[in-house]
């Protein structure tokens, strides 16, 4: 943070300042009294900058499967808990070095490092011996690792329930949150109990708030209420609570009142502060709040302000969508470090980062003009600003037939064996009825809202839905839209959609990792799925909605990556892409005149043009009427007798649909306005693609083709359109111009 110190009795050079820790050195001339150097003079904390301009950096990208908590100690080591399949609590040096502080085997023991056993452990919180309290979500327990590393239980019996009383005598559920005070006492979201717990010293549970129900309502102890509260953070005004489900921070006083001191609007459609999932209080009542809708990380202003971290190296770009916010993937915790900056745990990502101030010897984000230009430089591409980052999208284009990217340790074991259908039989072929990166509309008319993110399997309505995959739930919240035809849920690397899930096709539980919850007529009215909950291939997850599809999405690292890179048994595409045609349109939007049997006239004058395809692909077993989208889109130039122009003896690919966008809006740039799919309301389902607009590895340049560069003569555009399989567009692929 900018900070400036005046002092008028000594000449000082400020030789280091520690934001957090409220320290800074000083030398004192040699002729002076005061001879000692350096002198340590104690100031109190420089005051929190509103929605400082910060960076993101990556502290821990490996050997991670699902890390969750996170603290940070005095000495700058960061601390975290690791809840997938590694169950440990671990230590991040300064020096980068990783040591486990205990765990390594799911399960319930007591004892010193690799002897202690966890269950899916979460939030962790540090104390100021360095004891370290963890969320043991998995065992329903709240665990103390000393400073030895021994590991032992604070409270909690070990099973799921609700009592207060002394150590073993108390129960909790799921429990995800905790943070310890200067004293001693450790506050803990009881998350599935809906309840903040408090716990002494010497083990005592009391509860501070809530009724036991999910609910949204403020008032003393257990006549407020919180619905899967997964955060909690200490201020100097409270406990401070991250009431997930209700999208609110709420705020207990230290009367006992609960208040609510920021709640998402109820109309609006993609507020900031959804999903909190956790929080960190600056000395000044600021509030920073990671949130797992976009990944947003916020900061709540004490006058009650709520603004996004403003992400230096990306600035905001409304035609791309960029917000200019910090994005992660899937933050879990956050912690204030001594030195003033952020640490989160970016679970789906399966990261851990640091947010700094990026006036902190940051380098300047390169402008959208440099981005412009390298792309620019192959003839006849024009680009605008990069959507996701300029590294990668600075680079050239690549032939068609490039090798693929190397694929990461969970791609390549996801291809050692079959991987099931979502759908029964599991070993056999399903008709497919859409793929990933097509486009997709708005239920109130918008025809491009948002790309296609996974694999559609046609399935009759009622039939059963079946896990692909082995997975451990990380998400607190994994599922989600209950009852509605957009219900599903998401289990880590998979995620399932149109279904009723956990039910049966008459609405009852499949079993008791599904939670029905009943409104006040006793009816269902949700389903809770707690963190750490374990799927094996095959099992039930529910049953197919109204949809008469499963919707299957895949993750790697937090990206949504193409499930047709999965060997699904009996999947063939031996059927080649459709073009059904190819347009000129000027900076105007305006259509370029087209003949038939005539060339495009286009005049260099016009400077650059936008080139929309009109294509499609269908898979083996569709219906004839199924449309689906295409895999790659690129193009060649050719000259009047056919050979290609110098740059252009490979098709250059512009879009390849292996990874998505981490922004939605991102679809406008890929897509053109006349795009849109039956499901929505247009009359036929149509995929016109903006050929010169990038997409590769989940990022978007926009660009048009920048005519005034070529030379006056005759040419044939070739489109060069492919699917998954390989299979290639041979015939509508050409459009003869002449360019004057």
């Amino acid at each position: 943070m900018r900070t400036s110190i005046k002092l008028t009795v000594f000449a000082a050079a400020v030789l280091a300042i520690a934001g957090a820790g409220g320290y800074f050195y000083y030398s004192s001339p040699a002729n002076t009294v005061a001879a000692r150097l350096p002198e340590l003079v104690k100031r109190g904390p420089a005051p929190t900058e509103r929605a400082w301009p910060a960076r993101l950096e990556t502290l821990l990208d490996a050997g991670l499967t699902d890390p969750y908590g996170i603290a940070a100690d005095k000495q700058g080591n960061v601390y975290f808990s690791d809840g997938g399949e590694k169950n440990t609590v671990s230590v991040l040096a300064r020096d980068g070095s990783v040591r486990v502080l205990a765990g390594g085997i799911e399960g319930y023991r007591d004892g010193a490092g690799a002897a202690a056993a966890f269950n899916t452990p979460s939030g962790i919180a540090l104390d100021k011996q360095g004891n370290v309290y963890v969320a043991d979500t998995g065992n329903h327990v709240i665990r103390k690792i000393a400073v030895d590393g021994t590991v032992s239980t604070l409270a909690g019996s070990g099973i799921a329930g609700f009592a207060d009383g002394q150590g073993a005598q108390a129960q909790f559920n799921g429990p995800v949150g905790v943070a310890v005070d200067a004293a001693g006492v450790v506050y803990v979201a009881d998350t599935y109990n809906d309840r903040i717990r408090k716990i002494a010293p010497d083990g005592t549970v009391t509860t501070l708030a809530g009724s036991g129900r999910p609910g949204f309502v403020d008032g003393m102890g257990e006549g407020a209420q919180f619905d899967t509260p997964c955060g909690i953070a200490l201020g100097k005004d409270g406990i401070y609570i991250a009431d997930t489900s209700n999208d609110a921070v709420r705020r207990i006083n230290k009367d006992g009142s609960v208040v609510t001191i920021a709640v998402a609007p109820e109309l609006e459609k993609e507020p900031l502060l959804r999903r909190p999932m956790a929080l960190a209080v600056t000395h000044d009542g600021f509030v920073y709040i990671a949130v797992s809708s976009r990944g947003r990380l916020l900061q709540l202003a004490p006058d009650g302000n709520l603004a996004g971290m403003p992400d230096a190296a990306r600035p905001a770009d409304p035609v791309t969508g960029i917000d200019g916010n910090i994005q992660l993937y899937g933050p879990r915790s956050l912690a204030l470090a001594a030195d003033g900056t952020l640490v989160i745990a970016d679970g789906s990502a399966q990261r851990l980062h640091r947010v700094v101030h990026a006036g902190a010897g940051a380098a300047p984000a390169q402008p959208a003009a440099q981005v412009a230009k390298a792309l620019s430089s192959s003839p006849g591409v024009q680009a605008g600003a990069p959507l996701i980052g300029a590294a990668h999208a600075a680079e050239p284009m690549p032939p068609a037939g490039a090798p693929a990217a190397a694929a990461s340790d969970l791609m390549a074991r996801r291809n050692e064996g079959p991987m099931p259908w979502p759908v029964l039989p599991q070993n056999q072929p399903h008709e497919v009825v859409g793929l990933m990166g097509e486009v997709r509309g708005s239920y109130d008319g918008d025809s491009r809202h948002h790309f296609h993110a996974g694999l559609d399997v046609q399935a009759d309505v009622g039939s059963s839905v079946h896990v692909v995959e082995k997975a451990k739930v990380s998400d607190p919240l994994p599922n989600w839209a209950y009852g509605s035809l957009g219900e599903g849920i998401n289990l880590g690397t998979t995620s399932y959609i149109h279904m009723k899930v956990g039910r049966d096709k008459k609405n009852r539980a499949l079993d008791n990792r599904f939670q029905l919850l009943l409104n006040d007529q006793g009816k269902p009215e949700r389903v809770r799925v707690r963190r750490g909950t374990r799927f094996y291939v095959g099992e039930q997850l529910g049953v197919v909605n109204q949809m008469a599809h499963v919707h299957l999405n895949l993750y790697d690292h937090g990206r949504v990556v193409n499930p047709l890179a999965l060997p699904f048994p009996g999947l063939r595409d031996t059927i080649a892409p459709v073009i059904q045609g190819i347009a000129l349109y000027d900076a105007s939007d305006k259509r370029l005149p087209a003949r038939k049997g005539k060339r495009v006239e286009v005049a260099r004058s016009l400077g650059e043009v936008n080139v929309v395809v009109d294509a499609f692909d269908q898979m083996d077993g569709n219906l004839a009427r199924r449309r689906l989208g295409l895999y790659k889109l690129g193009y060649q130039l050719l000259q009047a007798d056919g050979t290609p122009v110098a740059g252009y003896e490979q098709p250059r690919i512009m879009q390849t649909y292996d990874q998505l966008p981490k922004q939605r809006e991102a679809v406008k740039v890929v897509y053109s306005a006349d795009s849109g799919i039956t499901v929505y309301g247009s009359k036929a389902t149509r995929f016109t693609y903006s050929l010169l607009s990038h997409l590769s590895e989940g990022e978007v340049v926009p660009g048009r083709w920048q005519v005034s560069e070529l030379a006056p003569g005759d040419y044939t555009l070739r489109i060069y359109a492919a699917d998954y399989a390989g299979n290639t567009a041979t015939s509508g692929r050409d459009l003869a111009l002449t360019v004057n």
